[in-house]
């Protein structure tokens, strides 16, 4: 059997008004965290991405509430996904919840939930 491509994916909250610095930053939380879940859940997926290029795609979502759905879609279906809430030292106030990392995991778990969404 094939095996489906593998990637991960950041979602980054686009009505923060967050730096380019903030923005990234949020999202090497994102991938990071995104990964030790993934690593947890199947180690050979974890590892394949890495020998594999590492592919990432970072989309947005509009507010706080589309951010948590698509988690909260995640976790339900059992995809490796990890919520980036801020500690508010910089730019944002405290449990802002900033962005979202998925996988890394297959393409097609994924994209079932973010065909819709567009490029940060």
């Amino acid at each position: 059997m094939e095996r489906d491509a593998i990637k991960q994916t950041i979602i980054i909250r686009s009505d923060l008004e967050m730096s380019r610095g903030k923005i990234a930053a949020q999202a090497a939380h994102a991938s990071l965290m995104g990964y030790f879940e993934a690593e947890k859940m199947d180690k050979e997926v974890a590892k394949e991405w890495l020998d594999t290029g590492e592919k990432k795609i970072v989309l947005k979502v509009s507010d706080e509430e589309s951010l948590v759905k698509l988690f909260n879609a995640f976790k339900f279906k059992k995809v490796p996904c990890a919520l980036v809430t801020d500690a508010g030292l910089t730019e944002l106030p405290p449990g802002s919840k900033t962005a979202l990392g998925i996988g890394p995991w297959y393409s097609k778990d994924i994209d079932q939930f973010t065909m819709g969404l567009k490029l940060l």
